[in-house]
């Protein structure tokens, strides 16, 4: 497994920490890591509402990315509270669509840590409206 899904792995983990802040919000569920192209690594945590005005971890780490200046992602890891991987829900994906829409289709994902198990975007999400 190439050494950068590990630093991933565990800066995702690191961020990882269920909690409530209010009686309307968690946050913490999920969290995530986003690579950009220039190397960095960017986290998000999901933070979940009761009139669902939350986000979820992967646009929460793009968001940080697009924060600090960058907008190109190279590769996407979640960890889901029980450790294990997932792929991105339909707006995470849209929103990385739209981002890069004449190159989306090479983004990385991490389906599962624990077989090394990846994806590229354009193979779940093949046909988009861009």
């Amino acid at each position: 497994m190439e050494k950068i899904w590990t630093e991933m792995y565990k800066a995702a983990k690191s961020v990882l920490n269920e909690r409530r802040i209010s009686e309307y919000v968690t946050c913490g569920e999920v969290s995530a890591a986003i690579l950009s192209r220039s190397g960095k690594i960017y986290k998000g945590v999901c933070i979940d509402t009761c009139s669902t005005l939350g986000i979820c971890a992967e646009r929460n780490a793009i968001f940080n990315m697009v924060t600090n200046g960058e907008q190109e992602i190279d590769k996407v890891l979640c960890v889901l509270p029980d450790g294990s991987n997932g792929a991105p829900c339909g707006a995470c994906r849209e929103l990385m669509v739209q981002l890069m829409p004449d190159a989306y289709k090479n983004i990385e994902i991490m389906l599962d840590y624990a077989s090394e198990c990846t994806v590229k975007l354009g193979e779940i999400t093949p046909e988009w409206w861009i």
